[in-house]
């Protein structure tokens, strides 16, 4: 059985067992600050184990695509080194949210596993693992599916310390989390290695290939055991791991996938044997970068996209130990693209994409290990000793990513060694350092725990009569009085909650007696917090009240909204496909867009995109809204944005003429796009490696741009005693003018240095047979100084020349010294001397030096004793 074939039937197999079929979520964790990566099946469905989120269904069935390479869960390091160790990997999994539990799931896993009709495994090959105190599932394998007790091996706490095991699992340090029971493989006595538990578990004879986790838990940062609200069921089979199985083969790279991908970066290395490990790695990296390039992470120096940059790097790297000249990694796209298209579109939409942020990368890293080359060429030649230190190792490493293993390479071929211990060390300073500043590491549990959830009105009205579920104040649920800040939850709401760049409604709630000013409106979980203020009266819950919000901004915020999807449309269509949300911000002022592209935008391309978005905006279509699944929205060919996280049920807008725009978004919007008036764009500029920024403005704060602009227009035209029409000659007229006055400037100043180059050098006075000028020039900039000293030079044949002047308040110095005597005297080392006395710096090379200082009253003292120390550094 192929690997995509075993895909399908794994997922066919729950689906018959009464599970919804959920895609895959985005490699990008959405709303979930605790990960860095997807990196397990479960991670989609967080919240409904925690029961913050409610599904159409109660049994679901997935094949989710994952990274571990960063951040707790780091394979990166052994990847290609071992049989089954990947950056990217799928897991199948199916999951029960308060439906079944043991023994079904024991059942199910059972009868995929060795029933004939689906994969006919040997159950005699199976050997399994409970939780040490978990007699249930024990029972259940042993009694009800006949595994043998001495095939059933209780897994107990590491060290002592409780729920620390094999089988117990979490996700993380808190979080869901419960007992578990994981299936293994037996390959045969042929293969060395023991069962699980055993001294010898770690050899290759008995390969975990199930983990079926009994979701009881939720683990909070204090350590408490907190009891689900319905205990669920969670379950991985790594993809790779099953097909190495049924292919009948040892290692996941012997997989038909794996196989035809390692061929094909032979192909394009040059006929590389396909068992080299650095190969692996090579197959392996293509997986992990195309699939996170394709949800929409950029190659950065942070976060998530410093990961990708380094599994792209590291990738290059090996490729370069097969021999690789030039870049190549970015060929092996469209091979992934074959074999993977199918499963994943995702990937044949961003192919382009891909392929073009994999070329720019090699080709930066290419630059990167010529700078990082010549680097330690230096470090190698200041070297005392044989051994490199581990501080140059990191700096090379960290700051200009160069890796350890290249430097390694380099010592052994000059017969040095690597300082590893200390490399470790300045390693271990910077996990600290990012650990502490980590975004990653966030308590899943911080918030607040409510019941149910806030019914939202807002799309429909502006204001309501509700009821208060909860008054918190200072963290504590409790009456709010006059001048308290509080957060005030709503039994249903026409208050928008920040959301998808959106920003917060803001407005009053009002009773007999009473109003709450709501500064701002946010989400936790399935409910909108108010946030703000009691102004007068007293706030419990129970207690019903008006709730209005502050319609003019509700409606500036909406009409930038709607000008952003009408914007990313255009984007795409003037630019390609490979554009795609990174961010933004809407609020009534104006709206932010951050978007992946390589290069800044031209003049032209922007004009056109403001053009096709404002004739959308005169089309004045209507703005229309459908409540649908994933799935038909996607058929529609709505774009899901960056880093959003969607439910069963979704909302799609559809904007424009002919469907112009279809995005999903929980957003507010205009009712037809000729609200929106007018967008201007005010700004484009690039934020990050690969993504732009756009920032615009619509309606009433268009026109006043526009207006604003004008008037500057006319304000410039007035100044140059031009009009509208005749200001743009009128100013490039007085542009060359002030050039050809700037160059006759600088003509009188060069003929103003050689005569006062002439006049000066009569003042000099001879020093040990060198002649030395000191003196002052009123009014001279910099340049002029130069000039003169130049002129001076010439003129003494062999001496020393000092000049400064002064302005503002601060004292600009010169020196120089003619080439026959730098070996007497140096001039860098006579600028430091002199710029020390008036309170600056200087320095430079032995015969031209530059400084300054901020004590104009010692210039006269220091200029004075130029000949005195001249004296002293020629005796």
């Amino acid at each position: 059985m192929k690997t995509a074939e075993l895909r399908q039937a794994f997922l066919d197999y729950f689906q018959q067992q009464g599970h919804t079929i959920v895609p895959s979520s985005s490699l990008v964790p959405a709303d979930d600050p605790t990960l860095l990566f997807t990196n397990a099946g479960m991670n989609q469905f967080k919240d409904v184990f925690l029961g913050r989120e409610k599904r159409d269904y109660s049994r679901a069935t997935t094949s989710q695509k994952c990274v571990r390479a960063g951040g707790k869960h780091n394979d990166l390091e052994n990847v290609g080194y071992t049989a089954r160790h990947h950056t990217f990997f799928e897991m199948l999994g199916n999951f029960s949210f308060g439906d079944y539990f043991k023994r079904e799931a024991i059942q199910f896993a059972w009868t995929f596993l060795t029933s004939d009709a689906w994969l006919g495994l040997p159950a005699e090959k199976l050997w399994i693992t409970v939780y040490a105190s978990d007699d249930e599932a024990f029972d259940i394998w042993n009694r009800e599916m006949g595994v043998p007790a001495d095939r059933i091996i209780r897994i107990g706490d590491n060290g002592g310390a409780p729920y620390a095991s094999d089988n117990f699992w979490q996700m993380g340090d808190t979080g869901p989390c419960g007992p578990c029971s994981e299936i293994f493989f037996d390959h045969g006595p042929d293969v060395a290695g023991g069962p699980p538990g055993s001294p010898e578990e770690d050899g290759d004879r008995y390969i975990e290939i199930w983990n079926v986790v009994f979701m009881q838990f939720n683990r909070t940062a204090d350590g408490e055991m907190q009891p689900l609200p319905k205990p669920s069921v969670d379950t991985g089979m790594g993809l790779e791991r099953i097909t190495a199985v049924l292919q009948g083969v040892h290692s996941n790279y012997e997989i038909d996938l794996f196989q035809d991908l390692l061929a094909a970066a032979s192909d394009i290395l040059g006929g590389v044997e396909t068992t080299e490990a650095s190969l692996r790695v090579v197959a392996d990296h293509i997986r992990s970068c195309a699939f996170l390039i394709a949800d929409g992470v950029m190659p950065s120096n942070e976060g998530r996209g410093f990961v990708l940059r380094r599994i792209i790097r590291r990738a290059s790297r090996h490729g370069n130990k097969l021999g690789a000249k030039g870049t190549f990694f970015h060929k092996l796209t469209g091979a992934l693209v074959e074999l993977m298209g199918d499963a994943y579109p995702q990937l044949v939409r961003s192919k382009a994409q891909i392929e073009k942020v994999l070329l720019q990368e090699e080709e930066q890293f290419a630059k990167t290990l010529e700078h990082g080359l010549r680097l330690l060429e230096q470090d190698i030649a200041k070297l005392k000793g044989t051994v490199i230190p581990g501080d140059t190792i990191f700096t090379l490493y960290d700051t200009y990513g160069f890796p350890v293993d290249l430097t390694n390479d380099i010592a052994r071929e000059r017969g040095l060694t690597l300082d590893y211990d200390g490399y470790e060390q300045a390693m271990n300073q910077q996990r600290e350092r990012a650990r502490a500043a980590s975004k990653f590491g966030i308590d899943y549990n911080a918030g607040l725990t409510l019941d149910g959830q806030t019914e939202f009105t807002g799309y429909e009205h502006i204001d309501g009569h509700e009821t208060i579920r909860t008054v918190i104040v200072a963290g504590e649920e409790k009456n709010a009085q006059a001048g308290d800040e509080a957060v005030v939850v709503l039994e249903r709401t026409p208050f928008y909650a920040e959301s998808g760049g959106q920003v917060g409604d803001v407005g009053l709630l009002t009773w007999s007696g009473g109003r709450f000013q709501v500064t701002d409106t946010r989400k936790e979980g399935l409910h909108h917090l108010h946030i703000g203020t009691v102004i007068e009266g007293e706030l419990f819950a129970g207690l019903e009240v008006d709730a209005r919000i502050d319609h003019a901004r509700r409606q500036a915020t909406a009409l930038n909204h709607s000008a952003t999807h009408l914007l990313h449309a255009a984007l795409r269509r003037q630019l390609g496909d490979h554009v795609t949300q990174k961010g933004s911000l809407v609020d009534p002022d104006k709206l932010r867009f951050d978007f992946s592209h390589f290069e800044a935008l031209t003049p032209e391309e922007l004009r056109e995109i403001e053009h096709q978005v404002n004739e959308q905006i005169r089309a004045n279509t209507p703005v229309a809204t459908e409540l649908t699944d994933m799935e038909q929205a996607q058929a529609k060919g709505a774009m899901a944005l960056f880093g959003e996280k969607y439910g069963d049920t979704v909302r799609v807008l559809s904007m424009g003429t002919d469907d112009y725009s279809v995005e999903l978004c929980g957003g507010t919007h205009v009712s037809r796009t000729g609200d929106i008036g007018l967008l201007k764009i005010t700004s484009e500029s690039g934020i990050s490696s690969g993504v732009r920024r756009i920032e615009a403005v619509t309606g009433e704060g268009a026109l006043r741009w526009i207006d604003e602009t004008e008037q500057s227009l006319r304000d410039v035209a007035r100044l140059v005693k031009g009009s509208r029409d005749t200001v743009t000659e009128k100013v490039q007229a007085t542009l060359d003018r002030t050039r050809l006055l700037e160059k006759e400037l600088e003509q009188l100043k060069s003929r103003l240095a050689s005569s006062a180059g002439s006049d000066l050098a009569s003042s000099a006075v001879d020093v040990n047979g060198l002649k030395v000028v000191a003196a002052v020039m009123d009014g001279a900039d910099r340049k002029a100084l130069m000039e003169t000293a130049d002129q001076l030079k010439n003129k003494l044949g062999e001496g020393v020349v000092v000049l400064a002047s002064v302005e503002d308040g601060k004292v600009t110095l010169v020196a120089g010294v003619t080439k026959s005597a730098t070996n007497r005297v140096k001039a860098g080392d006579l600028m430091k001397h002199l710029a020390s006395l008036v309170g600056g710096k200087g320095g430079g090379r032995p015969d031209m030096a530059q400084g300054g200082g901020t004590d104009p009253s010692k210039l006269a003292d220091a200029l004075g004793g130029v000949p005195e120390w001249v004296a002293q550094a020629t005796s």
